[in-house]
């Protein structure tokens, strides 16, 4: 939460139009076999409601979901690796590889 928090309040003293609404996301081990993903947008905006796709290697939607009323969603870990899928719409698309994510 620390990482979003930052950019979040970095973006607020920042005046570009370039950076109004750029998707924010970040995934971390929670330490006891699930994963939470923290998201928002560039100009502060909430992340309630996102869509989340955790998919296979090959693609294949192993779970989904969406962001909480506090721009959060958390999933159990798959067995195999994953990526997870942060689609904000009109191309803000993250997507974080399981091996990224760290405790």
């Amino acid at each position: 939460m620390k990482k979003i928090l930052f950019v979040l309040a970095l973006s607020g003293s920042v005046s570009n139009p370039a950076l109004g609404h750029t998707p924010i996301c970040d995934c971390y081990d929670n330490g006891d076999n699930t994963i939470t993903c923290e998201g928002g947008f560039s100009d502060g905006g909430s992340a309630a409601g996102i869509a989340m796709r955790i998919v296979d290697e090959a693609g294949k939607v192993l779970i989904q979901g969406e962001m909480g009323e506090f721009s959060d969603y958390t999933f159990a870990i798959p067995d195999n690796d994953f990526r997870v899928i942060y689609e904000a719409g009109d191309g803000h698309t993250i997507e974080i590889d399981s091996r990224d994510i760290e405790e």
